[in-house]
């Protein structure tokens, strides 16, 4: 077992964590974007908005109550997880719409660039006896016409079996369960590691508390983060889930598509499955 309790994986520190990252990927200024685009999009949003007060007679009290949660979700660093889990599976829904290869679906608040690079063949940075059941997941990258590609990377994260992530949760080695790896020349890999938990998103903050005032669950299922990429192809950011798995059905990101579900078998020891999972790119 890990030597990280829910107690310490507080959303305040791992909101604070995912804004930092965002921030250090994200240009801040706004200058290049389209004013029209932005008046177009702003003005919808803001309208959309007036519509649902106007049609449930929204009260002052409810109002405020709203104004309150809206500045503690910004206090609590929480605006990654609020966006990534009710809003980007919509956003990546339109982006991906005319890709012909594989499917994408959202990257979620917990992925970390330039992760160290590894072989072909390669087991992701675990700590000594890292629970959960060992899995080697391998696969092929190749153009939509069929053409292997040699060299492409494959960069995989994901989640402990007590359900967190390195660089947001105390107690965790900086790069657990981490890797990019480097395909062969015929665009195969083979990565062992082990087989994630479902969890909860933290609910101790803002989002925990929308979700209880909701009646909602917090529950993501177990899931492999991966970006798949290789030069003159576009690349795809996709999560892979696991048949069978608790919350495959009504995942709270609601990020789950049929084709991005797993079907592991046991492996030869016995102990330990297995899964082959091939990633088509669209030309750039």
């Amino acid at each position: 077992m890990t030597d990280t309790s829910t107690a310490q994986a507080t959303a305040a520190a791992s909101g604070a964590a995912a804004t930092e990252q965002f921030r250090t990927r994200q240009p801040t200024s706004a200058s290049g974007a389209d004013t029209a685009r932005v008046d177009t999009l702003v003005t919808e949003l803001l309208t959309a908005a007036h519509d649902i007060i106007r049609r449930h007679k929204v009260t002052y009290e409810e109002y405020n109550t709203l104004k309150t949660w809206l500045i503690q979700v910004g206090e609590d660093g929480e605006w990654p997880l609020f966006l990534d889990v009710w809003l980007e599976h919509v956003v990546e829904e339109v982006a991906g719409e005319d890709r012909q290869g594989s499917k994408g679906t959202i990257e979620g608040p917990y992925y970390i660039p330039d992760a160290p690079r590894r072989p072909a063949e390669a087991t992701l940075p675990m700590r000594e006896n890292e629970a959960g059941v060992p899995l080697l997941f391998q696969g092929q990258v190749r153009a939509v016409d069929g053409t292997p590609l040699a060299g492409a990377t494959v960069e995989i994260w994901h989640a402990d079996a007590d359900g967190f992530y390195s660089q947001f949760a105390p107690g965790l080695p900086e790069w657990n369960l981490r890797g990019t790896v480097v395909a062969d020349d015929q665009g195969n890999f083979k990565i062992h590691t082990v087989e994630p938990a479902p969890y909860q998103i933290p609910t101790d903050g803002s989002c925990g508390r929308l979700i209880r005032s909701a009646g909602w669950h917090a529950w993501r299922p177990a899931h492999l983060h991966l970006k798949v990429s290789a030069a003159g192809h576009q690349l795809v950011t996709t999560q892979l889930y696991f048949k069978g798995g608790s919350h495959v059905a009504d995942d709270i990101a609601s990020a789950v598509k049929h084709e991005l579900i797993l079907d592991p078998t046991p492996g030869a020891d016995g102990n330990s499955r297995e899964v082959t999972y091939d990633f088509v790119l669209d030309k750039a």
